[in-house]
This record gives C-alpha cells, structure tokens and sequence, in this order.
C-alpha cells in the first residue's frame, strides 16, 4: 500500500539541464563532444539494454538487475532518461534525505504522453495537484502529522472485523469448487471494498474502479502505445470527475466515518494545510492507494508461498509465524518495484557523480535483494530476522502512511488461506504483469484443491478460529525455527558441541563468522517427549556462537560450557539434551564481523579465552581461505578445559599460540604488534577483555573488536536516572522517556518497532543511528572510537546524558 499515489497534470519548474530535462544521455560522446572527450559513451551494454518495461523486468525485477548491484549498482539508462540506483544503502539513503532527493517527479508521467491524450485529459478538467507521496517539504511533514491518526494502530484495529468477515465471505463462495482465480474472485475486491471502508467512499462498481485503477498505473508508471494513451486518459479523466463528484457527496456530511471526511474535518481546522486541490487530488490517489498494492502484495505473497510447499507447510503448522512470512513476502516478492526521485544538486550516490537535476530511478526490490543487508538475500526464508528491514513501503519521511492497514490484510488473508485451504496448490499457467516501472502483481492467479479434503468438512470448529492481528512489524524476539540435535559430543572437559539440523533435511540460513543464534532452553521439561524449547514464560532464551563452518547449510554447531553459577541455559542443555531431541532457535544474526579486507599487508589476531574460541575459531578458519595474514592466541586454564585443541592445530599449524595457565603460560598484550593494517578480535571472560582494552589504549583507533559473554550495565535504577526525549527526525515523533524506562520501553509503547533480543546491551540488536544529544553508554558491544563518535546507541540500556536526544527513526 503506497502512501499515496496520484498523478500531476504539469510539473514545477526547477533548473534542470537541458539535456537531463530532455532524458538525453548526460556523457560527451560523438559528435557532440568535446575534443578532448571520449569518443564513445561511457554507459556500459546492460546500461543501455536497460529496460523496465520488457517481460524480464517485469516477472523478476531484482534478477533482471542482479548485474547492477554486483557489478555497477549506479549506472544510467539511455532508454529511460533516468540514474537507476540499486544497492539497498544508497536506496536507504536517499530515502532518507528528501531535501536532495526531492519526491517531487515520483507521480510524473514516465511516458510522456501526445497531444490527443493531453487533449482528452483537460476536456475532463483533470487537475491532479500534490499529493503527501510527490511532496516537498516544507509542505509534506505538518500536511502528514495532520491526517496521521486514523493510521495509528488503535485506529487501524476498528478496521479488523470488517476485513475478516469480508475475507470468510469471499473464500465461502469457492472454497467447494476446486479451482479459483485469486485475484479475481478475492484478492482485488476485498482490498478495494476495504480501502473504500477506509475513506469512507460508498461502495461502487468494483469492475469499473479497477479499470480506473489499471488506467492510472499505466498512465502514471507504464509505456502505452500511442494508440492506447487516448483510451487511457478516457479512464483517467473519468476516474478524475467521479473522485470529485464523490468528494463532494461528503462535503454534505462532514461527520460521517472514513479518512477522506477526517481530512474534510481537518481543513476547517487547518485550511492552509488541507486545501480543496489537495483532497480532490487525495480521493482519486487515495483509492488506488489504498487498495491497488495491498491487492498486489498479497497476490505475490500467495504466488511465493505456494511455489515454496515447505514454507506454505510450515505456515500452515504455526501461523504465530505468518506476521514473519508477510514481511518476507514484502522482501522477495513485493508490490513496490520502484520509486523516483530527483536530484536538486550536485551530489554523488555510490561513489557516481550525478548532476543537478538528474532523475532517479531507485529499484526498491532490488534493495531488498542486496546481499550486503540481506544474507543469502535470495533464500526465501518465512523465519528471517530482518526481513522487516526491506523497503518496500520506502523509508523515512515518505514512508508508507498505510502500511500497518496492508500488514494486517495480507495476514488475515493467509490466516483465512492457511486454515481453510492448507492442501491449495499452484495451477499451471504462466503469469503475465501489467507492463510499468514500479506497480507489480500478477494478473491473475489460479489455484487449485481438493474440495474433499477441506478441513472444515470435518472441524467446523476451524471457522471460528482466529489468530491474533499484529499491527506493526512483526517482533523477532518471538520468532523461532526448530532444529534437531543431531550430535552431541564432548570436546573438552565440561564443554559440550551441539550439531543441530533443519528437520527433513531442509537448508539453514547462511551465516559469517562472528554470528550467533538464541537458543530457547527449560521450556518442556518432563512431558514425555522429546520436544523441547516450545518458548512461553518457562523458557530461557541464551546466546550461543556459531562455531562450524559457514560454508555448510545443512547444520549450525555451537559449544557449550558447563557453567554452575549461570542462569541455567548451560546446565539445561548439559543434563538435558539428546540426540534427536528438538530445538526451538532464532536467528543467526551478527555484531561481531570479521574485516574481510585482502589488501597487501593487512593482518588479523584473534584472541579467546575459554569458551570465547566458539566465534573466533569460525574467524579463524575463514581468514585462512580468505589468505588473511593472521595470529590466533587461544588461554585457558588447562588444556583438557580447552575445546577444538587438536582441530585448531591441524588447521591453523604455527599461526596457533596455546596459553594455558597450569603449565605457566600466558598470553602478553602488551608485545603484540599492531598497526593501522591490523584488525584485534576477542572473546572471553570479562577479566581478559578488561586487559585487552587496557592494552588497545596505544592502539590505531578502530583496532579491537570484541564480543562479550555478559553485560556490564545493571538493572535500571529509576532513582538514579533521569528523564529525557527522543525525537525521531524521520516520522517526526517526540516521546518521552521516564527514568523507570529504556529508549526501547518508550518506542514500543508507540507501536515503533526497534529490533531487540537479549536487552542487556549484549547483543546489539537493538542498535539505532543518533543525530544529535550526546549518549551515556551503557553497551558492551561499541568500540572506544564508536561511543566516541555519538552517532549510535543501543536503546535497551543506553541513555541521554542531557534532557534530548534526536534519532535516525
């Protein structure tokens, strides 16, 4: 669901170039350039073969631009007169700064259109004006926070009821066929009935609205042939006096329900802000906002699924998991390609110098494939940790103002899908898109069942259920994925190395060196199985390195020690655990990673003590197939106490240096050799790190890394702290947080998600960007020169040292 799409009839003036105004190639080339220019242009084979509108594109767009991200992630098209941007950083990037990156031309027509279109357009008095999607600001932000509420969660909640009874009603009328065309019969419909609920539109003709929606994503986004574009601004015109006449019906009630006469209420209050242009403009963008992409989403969703059966079978088992699976859905496969935006000056993106003026095409479902965020970024995962992280509904100000309302449709859908359709399939058909840069759902899409083997035949009781709604983006703290303990054997004296497997063989998210999963332990005890860790309240969850080999998919290996004074996690899996038994983890994820730098005289040493050589011996072993020139220092108090002795020793020969206490051996900080080139990383017990940093003080900034096994910072004492703001400079909210709260604490109460795990500054999950306001740290996980630098936190323990702090949110 996009935060507002619409169209404009002209566009503003700005101080374009001639030749980026005209879409032309920017290069000096040819004829026309300069003497002591190259004489051909410097735009690359696939650059110029770049074409959003061919089949390729449009049934896959990230694999159509796979060469780009991996080979020249800024390049520009010839073809489309546009910089096409591709790598999810610099998408991120200017996303969040609209100042530079004006959204202004995200509406423009991509096709310019002829005279007779034109024609047809101003005989309808077509006056499309700014909507809160194309915006500049300083207009965008008050017109936002304005017409913000009846997109807050307890709002959005009212809607719930209405969409589950319109999703049951819709699935009652074929579920006893056996076949079905998704988008036909439900997947349209029901979106666009709800988006009508929303604004408070009456209920028209469905089929004519969607003509009407189809005919505005073409002229906006598409390629219509010449002889189409009259057709097309017939339906565009029409659409444009019917949004009038109904703008008009609720001028006469004002009161009545429905965000459009919310806005209407608004312009009393605030008619510099809410104008008549603005709300005629917003009732045609908003209708196909509010439902064209919600539709989409959700068809690509169920095309994925179902192309995935171990997914679909898994989300049919647990749907606690389809919060998860929607987001990575909106990751693979979403109903956003592309956005633009254009450069207002000089500026460079991805190390490309781009002019004033130029256009952008920024390929969001390209980002969201990148594999520099996303590991193994194509794997479709329903478990992923940070799908959330894509930006299909666009970041920062411009974010997505519906996307917690498309959030809660796509997971009533699946819910109403997994439940009563389990045994749905995939027909055979080929899949065809209405051809444009940056709207993308199939056309249609058939499936197919077993009507005799529908569950509620005999379960009636299935047509009652319910699962919970989550509004917002689903929480990873309580995302979980079974394994199987596959082996479990001693390698040193009470230490213990776990194998665990996917059941059925399945593959297991790739992971680096340095990464770590959560294991949850205690839950399950003496029921007579052997399942274990099924979470709830009784269950511990507790980090454990990852120590195998990254390169093997089909298992994940930790190491354990035995700890008698630990919170129990270790002595739980001791005593515990079995071959064969059943796991419950989350996970992997990384905030230990390994510099991979291969440049002449670079150097790495890695330091562990204890159990601390789990993430460093993964270090280790990809630094020597990297050719890394590297020293690894492993103490303990005795070799018997020390795992992997004989393994590190076949593989890493002399590089090894084995300290151990009982035979006098101990490891010197002091004498080891550290340079501008050399990278330091560490585990171990809190007494080694405190040395190791002590002896990092002479130290190249930057120099050590290290990973540590608890937390420094104690529970919150509320008599000792004091109170202090947040604001979030990018969806301009100001909290407050008190001093019995953590940063975290205050931006879960206003339903903003922030990533978090263990919630002792441990982890480094719950990590946020700072603006300004200077930090009291309280994590074990920055570096010196990072806490120095004031430009990140982690929100469950660290606080402002002053009354404000301004986040990157």
């Amino acid at each position: 669901m996009s935060e507002t799409p619409g169209d404009t009839a002209a566009q503003p003036s700005d101080s374009r170039p001639e030749g980026a105004a005209a879409g032309r190639c920017p290069f000096p080339h040819g004829a026309h350039a300069a003497p002591d220019a190259a004489a051909r242009c410097p735009v690359s084979a696939n650059a110029a073969a770049f074409d959003p509108f061919s089949d390729g594109y449009q049934q896959d767009p990230p694999e159509y631009v796979r060469w780009a991200r991996e080979q020249e992630p800024v390049f520009y098209s010839p073809q489309l007169g546009y910089w096409v941007v591709t790598r999810y950083d610099d998408i991120k990037a200017i996303f969040r700064d609209n100042l530079t990156f004006s959204p202004s031309i995200a509406l423009e027509k991509i096709t310019p259109t002829g005279p007779e279109a034109n024609a047809v357009l101003e005989s309808y008095g077509y006056a499309m004006n700014r909507t809160l999607v194309n915006e500049d600001e300083p207009a965008h932000m008050p017109r936002r926070r304005v017409l913000m509420e009846p997109f807050t969660p307890e709002h959005l909640k009212r809607h719930e009821p209405m969409v589950r009874r319109l999703t049951r009603e819709y699935v009652d009328r074929f579920i006893d066929s056996g076949r079905a065309d998704l988008v036909d019969q439900i997947l349209w419909e029901v979106p666009l009935t709800v988006a009508l609920h929303f604004l408070g539109v009456p209920e028209e003709d469905m089929d004519m609205l969607r003509r009407y929606s189809i005919a505005h994503t073409v002229n906006t986004w598409g390629r219509p042939r010449p002889e189409e574009q009259v057709a097309v601004a017939h339906a565009v015109g029409n659409f444009w006096q019917f949004a009038g006449k109904v703008l008009e019906k609720m001028r006469q009630n004002p009161e009545g329900p429905g965000w459009m006469q919310y806005g209407i209420r608004k312009q009393l209050a605030h008619p510099e802000v809410v104008t008549d242009s603005y709300l005629h403009s917003m009732m045609m963008a908003g209708i196909v906002a509010a439902h064209e992409t919600t539709a989409n989403a959700t068809a690509n969703a169920m095309k994925l699924l179902l192309q995935h059966p171990r997914a679909w079978r898994e989300l049919c088992e647990d749907p606690s998991l389809i919060p998860n699976a929607v987001e990575e859905c909106l990751r693979h496969n979403g109903s956003i390609a592309a956005w633009r935006r254009l450069a207002t000056k000089d500026v460079q993106i991805g190390g490309i110098d781009i002019a004033a003026g130029s256009k952008l095409l920024i390929v969001t479902s390209s980002a969201n494939h990148d594999e520099q965020h996303f590991a193994d970024a194509d794997l479709f995962d329903i478990r992923r940790e940070n799908a959330s992280d894509h930006v299909t509904f666009g970041y920062g100000a411009h974010q997505c103002m519906g996307k917690n309302l498309a959030r809660m449709e796509m997971q009533i859908f699946l819910e109403e899908f997994t439940r009563r359709l389990p045994h749905m399939r995939l027909a055979d058909q080929p899949f065809t898109y209405v051809p444009n840069t940056s709207f993308r759902g199939p056309e249609h899409l058939w499936v197919e069942w077993d009507p005799a083997r529908n569950p509620e035949r005999t379960n009636r009781a299935l047509l009652g259920a319910r699962s919970p709604v989550r509004i917002g983006e689903p929480s990873s703290h309580a995302l979980s994925r079974p394994v199987v303990v596959e082996r479990v054997e001693t390698v040193a004296e009470g230490i213990v190395r776990l194998r665990l497997v996917a059941p059925e063989g399945a593959t297991l998210p790739r992971w680096a060196p340095g990464a770590h999963i959560d294991v949850e332990c205690g839950a399950g005890f003496g029921t007579g199985t052997d399942e274990c860790g099924k979470g709830g309240h009784d269950a511990l969850s507790r980090q454990y390195s990852l120590c195998g080999d990254p390169a093997d998919t089909g298992a994940f290996e930790i190491a354990v020690l035995r700890e008698t004074r630990s919170r129990g996690g270790s002595m739980w899996i001791h005593d515990r655990l079995r071959e064969g038994m059943r796991l419950r983890i989350r996970g992997p994820r990384n905030h230990f990673r390994l510099d991979e730098t291969r440049e002449a005289g670079h150097r790495a040493i890695f330091i562990a003590g204890g159990i601390g050589i789990t993430p460093i011996s993964a270090m280790a072993r990809r630094a020597r197939e990297l050719g890394i020139d590297y020293a690894l220092h492993y103490s303990g108090r005795s070799r018997r106490t020390m795992a992997f002795v004989e393994e590190l020793a076949q593989l890493h020969g002399e590089r090894l240096r084995l300290y151990a206490s009982d035979e006098g051996t101990r490891n010197d900080f002091g004498a080891l050799r550290v340079d501008d080139h050399t990278r330091v990383y560490a585990c171990g017990p809190a007494r080694m790190l405190d040395a190791l940093e002590a002896a990092s003080a002479a130290w190249p900034a930057e120099t050590l890394r290290m990973e540590h096994f608890a937390a420094s910072a104690g529970k919150l004492d509320p008599a000792n702290e004091h109170a202090f703001e947040v604001e979030l400079r990018d969806s301009g909210v100001v909290l407050e947080v008190g001093a019995d709260q953590t940063v975290l604490d205050a931006l879960r109460r206003a339903n903003i998600d922030v990533q978090s795990d263990c919630e002792e500054g441990l982890c480094g999950s719950c990590e946020v960007r700072v603006l300004a306001g200077e930090i009291d740290h309280r994590d074990v996980v920055l570096t010196r020169a990072e806490r120095d630098a004031q430009t990140r936190m982690m929100t469950c323990c660290s606080r402002a040292r002053g009354k404000r702090l301004i986040l990157e949110l």
